[in-house]
């Protein structure tokens, strides 16, 4: 594991836009495709302003969110709204989408179906998380219903998460998966989750899910 600090929010976005780029650059260099795992929520948005224009192949890139919250993808609270509107763009526009929601009432509906378009893109080679205050990471929330099954090393590539003050099912990658990827890169920023990620590395990943991923990682961080 490996740490970058940067002086503030605006360098850490432009150096993560350039260490993403290089990253996704060298691995188109070694496979005819490259599978990105991104993050949703409000931190990597300023990243994906950055990453969208990049001159790669992006017609060679598949794009898969690290978790999603089981809502249609024109919902507010969805992640590939996000990632439609501030990733998939401009030159990114051309990389093919995986998605992690199907029309159906429950996850566990649709989850072999939406496993069967992710398994053939594995391993991942970039992966880009991101960490709350609380220690999770994708939906690997401290508390949640199968968080242990998420956890384990036999884990399938999916799982259907609810955890206590979520506001909806959520499909999450597993730890495994994630674990597995060739690059990894962690993004915090402020005081609180850096002491709460200074917390995590002494903790069991059922008590902070963060830890179940470090290993070999790169650590973004602005204050």
């Amino acid at each position: 594991m490996s740490f970058i600090e940067y002086a503030d929010d605006e360098m850490l976005t432009m150096g993560l836009v350039d260490v993403l780029a290089s990253d996704l650059r060298k691995a188109l260099r070694n496979r005819e495709r490259v599978l990105f795992v991104v993050p949703g929520g409000t931190t990597p948005g300023p990243i994906f302003d950055g990453l969208c224009d990049v001159d790669l192949e992006w017609d060679r890139v598949d794009v898969l969110l690290s978790d999603e919250r089981w809502r249609p993808e024109v919902h507010i609270r969805s992640n590939t709204r996000l990632i439609r509107s501030r990733l998939l763009i401009k030159r990114a526009a051309a990389a093919r989408y995986l998605p992690l929601y199907a029309k159906a009432e429950t996850p566990e509906e649709v989850l072999a179906e939406l496993e069967t378009n992710i398994a053939p893109a594995l391993p991942i080679d970039v992966c880009f998380l991101g960490m709350g205050t609380d220690m999770h990471t994708a939906s690997l929330f401290p508390g949640a219903d199968r968080l242990e099954e998420a956890l384990a090393r036999d884990a399938p590539i999916l799982l259907p998460i609810r955890a206590p003050g979520a506001e909806e099912p959520r499909v999450t990658l597993s730890a495994r998966v994630l674990d597995g990827a060739l690059c990894k890169h962690l993004v915090i920023t402020g005081a609180q989750k850096r002491a709460a990620f200074d917390r995590a590395q002494h903790m069991r990943p059922l008590e902070a899910p963060i830890a179940a991923v470090l290993a070999g990682a790169t650590i973004h961080w602005s204050p």
